[in-house]
């Protein structure tokens, strides 16, 4: 989705250096809440958007805001960045026939609920050949929440390449979307692989009843 990669920049490109390595700033908890909910205005007037949102006319005039679970600081976490340069690329599953082809570009290892996690970031070949997205990481992911307050599918989040050299990263999962086909089947979404299933509730992000 168009909108979101901008808001990746704060989590991917903007960086200090700190003994030798690249280390991604990090918000305070009031320029994160102002981050969260530029985030979740970009979101809505996409969706009114009828050239960007997956929703029909009607919804599009009747929708004020998409649910939102509440932000919560402590779903912006840390995460040891280990790029990876060996990977081959492979076909993604989606929701339909469609497979494209992306590689896993690195994993993101941090703490969360006080064990500790990992996820695949991937990277897409088709958006190789698009200007300005040249840089785009992909991180799908599943949760415990999924069918219970969230998308059943799973959600997602866009990331940016970091500087070279950089060590750590930041993510923010109260920027989880949910991928269109949540709201309409005409699309074809990719299905998080099996590495991405988180084996803990994430409660931030957009929400969804189905």
């Amino acid at each position: 989705m168009k909108h979101l990669l901008a808001f990746a920049l704060s989590a991917a490109l903007l960086s200090s250096r700190a003994h030798g390595q690249t280390v991604a700033l990090r918000l305070d908890s009031l320029a994160h809440q102002r981050s969260v909910l530029a985030f979740q205005q970009a979101l809505n007037e996409e969706f009114r958007n009828p050239n960007e949102s997956p929703l029909t006319p009607a919804e599009q005039q009747a929708l004020t805001s998409l649910p939102f679970y509440p932000t919560r600081y402590g779903y912006y976490v840390a995460a040891t960045f280990v790029r990876d340069s060996t990977s081959r690329p492979f076909a993604m599953e989606t929701s339909t026939a469609r497979r494209p082809t992306y590689r896993k570009y690195g994993e993101l290892r941090f703490m969360l609920d006080g064990k500790p996690r990992r996820l695949s970031v991937y990277q897409n070949y088709d958006l190789l050949k698009r200007p300005g997205l040249e840089d785009y990481l992909f991180l799908p992911f599943t949760d415990l929440t999924n069918g219970h307050g969230s998308y059943g599918g799973g959600r997602y989040i866009d990331l940016r390449i970091p500087p070279r050299g950089t060590t750590v990263m930041q993510i923010d999962f109260n920027k989880a979307y949910n991928p269109s086909c949540a709201y309409n089947h005409g699309y074809s979404c990719p299905v998080p692989p099996p590495e991405n299933r988180l084996s803990v509730a994430i409660p931030v992000g957009v929400q969804s009843d189905h």
